[in-house]
């Protein structure tokens, strides 16, 4: 698989690593997608335009992060405060994942790709979430990568719902104060079945984390690039696992 993905690639990506570095791949990586609009401003196109190349980088990244072995990768593609936008740029996005999968869908399900989504689903369009929906129950038995979309999702907004749940349990006497701890926590996140990230990678420069799974990312290695989600490749996405396998991650300890 490795061979397939990089054997135009010259001493870049994979074959760069040594094989006890290829054992240090992330298990799970997040990335917020991040530069579109201002990679078109640059070349004189549309806003449109650059969610519409960066929909080809998605695919670019999910066969780079399947081919190395990664178990679950998150993309950040809509925000609960993306509606702020433009009419006609929202309305676009909302049809990217209705595009993106009509397209992919069959290579997806040859590379045992498994689609997930976390997010406020009842909020989105009609076509879109049907689109979603139907690509999670075709992949749905899937055993490879898990590509979980993070679409019209807030990370505080999560951690409001969990709050709420929790307490409503209290309320009703279904659950002991005491017993709340981090581990039940984490099973009212959207993300209950998935590990936290260990990798969160951030394209365009911006060093913030834009309300994105406040929750699950205390304790994951940070990213920062100034590449434009457009044009991050497969190289630099090996860059930021590179980076990541020269970390020492010590979970408070020493």
């Amino acid at each position: 698989m490795l061979k397939r993905l990089w054997s135009k690639k010259g001493d870049t990506g994979a074959q760069a690593l040594l094989p006890d570095q290829l054992e240090n791949i992330p298990e799970h990586i997040a990335i917020i997608m991040d530069g579109n609009g201002r990679w078109a401003k640059q070349k004189g196109l549309p806003r449109i335009a650059g969610h519409h190349s960066g929909m080809k980088t998605v695919k670019r990244i999910t066969i780079a992060a399947n081919d190395l072995g990664v178990k679950y990768l998150t993309l950040y593609a809509f925000s609960t405060e993306n509606w702020k936008r433009p009419k006609e740029e929202v309305e676009f996005l909302m049809k990217l994942p209705q595009q993106f999968l009509e397209l992919e869908i069959g290579e997806l399900m040859e590379n045992n790709v498994q689609v997930r989504m976390m997010g406020e689903v009842e909020q989105l369009p009609s076509y879109t979430r049907k689109a979603v929906e139907e690509a999670m129950s075709k992949t749905a038995n899937n055993t490879g990568l898990v590509l979980n979309f993070a679409l019209n999702y807030g990370g505080r907004l999560e951690l409001i719902k969990a709050v709420k749940a929790v307490a409503e349990q209290v309320e009703n006497g279904q659950l002991q104060v005491d017993h709340i701890n981090e581990e039940l926590f984490s099973n009212y996140m959207q993300s209950r079945d998935l590990p936290d990230p260990d990798l969160l990678i951030r394209t365009s420069g911006e060093i913030r984390l834009s309300n994105f799974m406040l929750w699950q990312l205390a304790y994951s290695e940070f990213y920062f690039t100034d590449v434009f989600w457009p044009e991050f490749s497969e190289e630099h996405f090996m860059a930021a696992i590179q980076e990541y396998q020269r970390r020492a991650r010590r979970f408070g300890g020493v």
